[in-house]
């Protein structure tokens, strides 16, 4: 366990503004440094965050990046939205650069922090920051499909009437379009999910699409994404610095595939302690494959 644990969130927009509010209500950080280009926004959100002191002692203030650079966790959340058009190639181009300013302002790091990257591309982003941070690797990565998992387990807990924390089931591979479902893997119970009559019903493709879309749907309906992914890095946070151990599927770079993909991994207060390789088929393996191919050929102009 972390004693006195800070936690520092770089970008202070809705994604950083969520995930510091849920980290407040969780109540196991001593301190949440905010930290953002634009100081009003800043402010402004510390200032609205303060108002939850009523049901929280965790202390939240502004920061700069080098008071950032020496907290026990560093959330990036900072990054560029993808434009209309913009092709993917373009949006880690812009992205690259502001990672590169934001991690060359909190230098020199400390060498124990826990780096966690939740701006999209993440596989990509992850990658580029465990180049750029100086930090151990197991010590950076990022959140991967945690969300679209966590998405998954509850449609197919709705499904089969039981709470998604019974459903046993990982999305694996990029966090984007090419993210796959590992079926094989999946249990309910000890239980192989296939083997439910209600879950043989499901059109599986159709599943996946629904799962990698939610975020389209959500953005076409409100503007974005932030509740969700909120939630998500407040419990990765938790687990660092309580060191529970758990199993979530993270951006990690994966020696066997030479990229950064989300697999399921045990992480803690050491950051990723390991890497579990589950039951594929054929085709999942493939597709893994495939997504770490295309990873690595963007990655390698960085």
């Amino acid at each position: 366990m972390v004693a006195h644990a800070k936690v520092a969130v770089i970008g202070a927009g809705a994604v950083g503004a969520s995930i510091s509010y849920a980290l407040m209500l969780k109540d196991i950080a001593s301190e949440i440094l905010v930290v953002d280009v634009v100081p009003n926004i800043v402010q402004g959100q510390v200032l609205d965050l303060s108002d939850a002191a009523c049901v929280s002692s965790t202390r939240v203030r502004v920061a700069t990046s080098q008071e950032a650079g020496q907290a026990d966790i560093i959330v990036v959340t900072a990054g560029a939205g993808q434009r209309d058009g913009e092709s993917r190639v373009q949006l880690v181009d812009r992205n690259y650069k502001i990672l590169q300013s934001v991690i060359g302002g909190m230098q020199p790091i400390r060498k124990d922090a826990i780096m966690l990257l939740v701006a999209n591309p993440v596989d990509v982003l992850t990658r580029i920051a465990q180049k750029l941070s100086g930090l151990p690797q197991n010590q950076v990565f990022g959140s991967g499909t945690y969300l679209d998992s966590t998405r998954l387990r509850t449609m197919l807990a709705d499904t089969l009437h039981v709470n998604p924390s019974s459903v046993h089931a990982y999305v694996l591979g990029e966090h984007g379009d090419s993210q796959f479902i590992a079926w094989n893997a999946a249990s309910v119970a000890g239980k192989p999910l296939l083997s439910f009559p209600e879950i043989q019903k499901l059109d599986k493709e159709e599943v996946r699409r629904k799962i990698a879309g939610k975020a389209y749907e959500i953005i076409k309906l409100k503007g974005a994404t932030y509740y969700g992914i909120g939630a998500c890095v407040a419990d990765l946070c938790e687990s660092i610095i309580l060191n529970k151990n758990q199993v979530r599927p993270l951006s990690v770079f994966v020696d066997r595939l030479g990229a950064v993909l989300s697999m399921p991994t045990k992480f803690g207060g050491n950051g990723v302690e390991e890497i579990y390789e589950i039951p594929l088929t054929k085709e999942e393996e493939e597709q893994l494959q495939a997504s770490a191919e295309a990873m690595k050929a963007i990655v390698s102009k960085y």
